[in-house]
């Protein structure tokens, strides 16, 4: 009998679970420190009965997703235009090269001021948390486009807007995708980073309130959501990519 994938997949977590368990079963760890499994299940069942973990993980989401968008947009835009205008690559590629490295968390304090403590300051910061790798992603990917097809069709008479939307971007799609799933993860750590500072609504809030009261099956309960959450948003985009490729070499199943 076939064992299916979905289970041998969770093998490795349940297996950390049942760990877990005996280890906070034995005594040899304070329960304050390490509560029972089951007891931070029963948390997580009560946020779910109670609808708290909707909402949490509704605002999060949204804050992660609407940053990452306009990442996206700015990022992918930028990227593919340095790719072709020298000019563009001129102004921006220095901005890049000193933006993608830095901290952004640092800035923080700025958009606080600027933006104050609702939800634009945490949007903002994500999106300029997200948009140097996506920009970085979308010039490489349009960089590695044959030339040559980019000469044939501007041979042909294509203007260079259609190159670009016809030739470059499909070809840089695959790179452009890498770059939205490298950016997704980080757009929800910034979410909860900004949220565990600022306060207010979601996941970091929730777990900052639960470490303020020193309440540890509600902090660990808290681990366990963004946990489902942050698989639930990676594995989103994981089939996102496979619908947008489903033309693409990677997405072809081969068989000898």
């Amino acid at each position: 009998m076939t064992v299916p994938v979905f289970v041998l997949r969770s093998l490795p977590i349940l297996a950390l679970i049942a760990i877990w368990q005996l280890v906070a079963s034995s005594g040899a760890v304070d329960k304050f420190l390490l509560p029972s499994a089951f007891v931070v299940a029963q948390k997580v069942v009560e946020d779910f009965a109670s609808g708290d973990v909707f909402v949490n993980v509704g605002y999060t989401i949204y804050r992660a997703l609407v940053g990452f968008a306009i990442a996206a947009v700015i990022g992918t835009t930028v990227g593919l235009s340095m790719s072709m205008s020298s000019k563009v690559k001129w102004f921006f590629d220095p901005i890049v090269s000193v933006g993608f490295p830095m901290p952004k968390i640092s800035l923080l304090p700025i958009f606080i001021l600027w933006f104050g403590l609702d939800d634009a300051s945490k949007i903002a910061m994500i999106a300029l948390g997200c948009v140097f790798v996506i920009t970085a992603n979308a010039y490489a990917g349009a960089l590695g486009v044959e030339r040559q097809l980019i000469w044939s069709s501007r041979m042909l008479g294509a203007s260079q807007s259609r190159v670009l939307l016809d030739v470059v971007l499909p070809a840089a799609t695959p790179q452009i995708l890498t770059g939205y799933q490298i950016a997704l993860p980080i757009s929800l750590i910034i979410a909860l980073v900004t949220e565990m500072i600022m306060g207010g609504t979601g996941l970091g809030a929730q777990l900052l309130l639960a470490s303020r009261y020193a309440n540890s099956p509600a902090l660990f309960a808290s681990i366990i959501e963004i946990a489902m959450a942050g698989a639930l948003v990676v594995n989103g985009m994981r089939i996102l990519r496979a619908r947008l490729l489903h033309w693409h070499e990677e997405t072809q199943v081969t068989t000898d």
